[in-house]
């Protein structure tokens, strides 16, 4: 049976995995704390400075239909085989949902209430900070959340441009033809960002529940506000 063999593989060759497993989670994590850094900056430039917003999300969005696959290979040329190409690549690829929920998120917040922050005397700092950062969170936690699995997903193809993770054991299942060793690493992956999915959604949920939890607070110091 292919699940026995699959099993029989694992505890055969259990530091070889756990290797490739720690390297796997090394690049995912440098990729997606790269991609928030620079994902909500870029977010929150086009939801402050609208007229970027067109070229910055249409350049992502390009980016973003190019075949992953496709994508390290236009960089072999320029940073070459291994790591560096893949971290580069899945930071690239893995923009797209954080900026897209961060222009969201900034943009979709009730007027009454960013009134009412300018009326209270919030400089502009202020109000980004305090109001509406804070409020836009669960709409940016729900493109971390997409980001995250779709980076430790798409890790691993890198292997296949001589990166390492769990792609190495895919990629040399296939190259000798052996299905477990194959198997066994895309069922890791799938249970790592699956893994990750559940906490992320865990998270997501915490802070919708919290956000929601002072709407009604805030709606009613606007309403006061706006009244007077």
């Amino acid at each position: 049976m292919l699940l026995g063999e699959i099993i029989q593989v694992y505890f055969a060759r259990q530091e070889y995995f756990h290797e490739l497993l720690l390297e796997h989670l090394q690049l995912s994590a440098i990729a997606i704390v790269l991609a928030l850094v620079i994902g909500l900056l870029l977010g929150i430039l086009i939801a402050e400075q609208d007229k970027f917003s067109l070229p910055v999300l249409g350049t992502i969005n390009f980016i973003y239909t190019i075949p992953s696959i496709a994508l390290f290979g236009i960089l072999l040329p320029v940073t070459g085989l291994g790591n560096t190409t893949a971290i580069i690549a899945l930071t690239v690829y893995a923009l797209l949902p954080i900026v897209r929920n961060t222009y969201a998120g900034l943009t979709n917040i009730n007027p009454v209430i960013l009134e009412a922050g300018v009326g209270m005397g919030s400089t502009r700092w202020q109000l980004l900070w305090k109001i509406k950062l804070p409020l836009a969170l669960p709409v940016i936690m729900a493109g971390v959340r997409n980001m995250v699995v779709m980076v430790i997903a798409t890790c691993g193809i890198a292997s296949f441009i001589g990166a390492g993770g769990l792609g190495v054991a895919i990629f040399r299942g296939i190259t000798t033809y052996q299905l477990p060793l194959t198997y066994l690493g895309s069922l890791m992956i799938a249970a790592v960002a699956l893994l990750c999915d559940i906490l992320l959604g865990v998270v997501e949920k915490r802070i919708t529940l919290r956000v929601n939890g002072n709407m009604p607070e805030r709606s009613k110091k606007a309403n006061r506000i706006k009244n007077k």
